[in-house]
């Protein structure tokens, strides 16, 4: 294992399964102590932990509803007296409820709101605490392409992600000065248990619109990620990066 983070704990939300697993596994490759949040699906969380413990890293499995202030404070509070403060955010925590607008429900749209970008500003607000007071730190929000250019039935997915993105350029000139970077990943189409479904028919008229022909994988998300957490994206802060295949040129 590399010693690149020199233990630095990173919190990875709804890092259970899909693109969070893989973030988490690579930041535990690069030395990380990884807080595998999750809000459900305790067995995911645990085969994760057990996974990066067996290849010799350090991980633990914290079940809270991210969108949720109580349930963040308490996780926070579990994680440093744990651990040890976070140095590393990772705002993955998300879900869908598509629809179109016509046809959204207010409660489906408050929903995806709540989960995407709320937690996201819960969480980042409580990492920022100990990042401030260590004059070092990293925010990482995993956005989406959706919510660059927007997507037919997808209203309130788009605007939760375009929300994040707004969201991390202002927290970045806020605490910039203190050494803190807050950047955004934005991912295309990622062959995860969420694209699964998609039958043969849609699945190529989507490959057929990005410029490399094929869905990503969720380990290139996680290697930008990776990056992103490193010493060596130091003057790196207030980007997004699409991680697309060329979706949105």
């Amino acid at each position: 294992m590399s010693v690149e983070a020199d233990g630095r704990v990173a919190l990875v939300t709804g890092g259970s399964r899909g693109i969070g697993r893989a973030i988490a596994e690579n930041l535990a490759a690069t030395g990380h102590v990884v807080a595998v949040n999750y809000a459900s699906n305790a067995a995911a969380a645990e085969e994760v932990v057990a996974t990066i413990t067996e290849a010799g890293g350090r991980a633990v499995a914290y079940r809270a509803d991210a969108s949720s202030s109580d349930a963040c404070s308490e996780m926070f509070e579990s994680i440093a007296a744990d651990l040890g403060p976070v140095a590393v955010l990772v705002n993955n925590a998300g879900i869908t409820r598509d629809n179109l607008v016509l046809r959204m429900s207010p409660e489906d749209f408050d929903l995806v709101i709540a989960t995407n970008l709320r937690s996201t500003f819960l969480c980042t607000r409580l990492a920022l605490r100990a990042m401030i007071r260590a004059r070092w730190g990293r925010v990482i929000s995993i956005s989406s392409v959706a919510g660059i250019s927007g997507n037919a039935g997808q209203a309130n997915y788009a605007a939760s992600k375009a929300g994040m993105i707004g969201l991390s350029k202002s927290i970045a000139k806020e605490v910039g000065s203190r050494g803190i970077t807050v950047n955004v990943i934005a991912p295309g189409f990622i062959a995860t248990d969420l694209t699964a479904p998609l039958g043969a028919e849609v699945r190529e008229g989507a490959e057929a619109s990005i410029a490399l022909g094929r869905f990503g994988d969720a380990e290139e998300v996680a290697a930008a990620v990776g990056f992103l957490a490193s010493d060596a994206a130091s003057y790196i802060t207030g980007q997004v990066l699409a991680v697309d295949g060329g979706i949105a040129l």
